[in-house]
């Protein structure tokens, strides 16, 4: 990672500058996070889904609540049993304690930064393996 460029209260760090990674169903970059910009209330992530894939497992965020937004890419959300149709321009928040998934149904890579309030990680997160991606009627 490249050093993050500051100026006394300005903070950038350039999503390339920052380690991908291959987690399930999606490649991640930590870009607003204790290593990266340090914030103090919030942490923030960039992700890419494939066409096909799922972010899973489903989880849940005990401790706060997450937004998103879709960069680019279209598909559908997951929560607590009920689904609903994003595309580009969308913005989802996943309140406290709602279980959820993203899952991109279209043909191009889905792209959407995601931001944490408190801040969080993946070591926060709440998984529930046994869930699928289903309307529950």
């Amino acid at each position: 990672m490249r050093a993050i460029k500051e100026c006394d209260a300005v903070k950038i760090v350039h999503e390339s500058d920052v380690e991908e990674k291959l987690v399930p169903g999606r490649y991640i970059r930590w870009v607003a996070d204790e290593k990266t910009l340090q914030p103090k209330y919030l942490s923030s992530c960039i992700i890419r889904v494939q066409p096909g894939e799922t972010v899973r497992p489903a989880h849940a965020h005990p401790e706060g609540e997450e937004l998103i937004y879709i960069i680019s890419g279209d598909g559908h959300v997951w929560i607590d049993g009920e689904i609903g149709e994003i595309r580009e321009g969308s913005v989802i928040l996943f309140e406290q304690g709602k279980v959820h998934m993203v899952r991109n149904s279209g043909t191009e890579e889905m792209k959407a930064v995601c931001f944490f309030a408190p801040p969080t990680g993946l070591e926060n997160y709440q998984m529930h393996e046994g869930v699928e991606f289903v309307a529950t009627k």
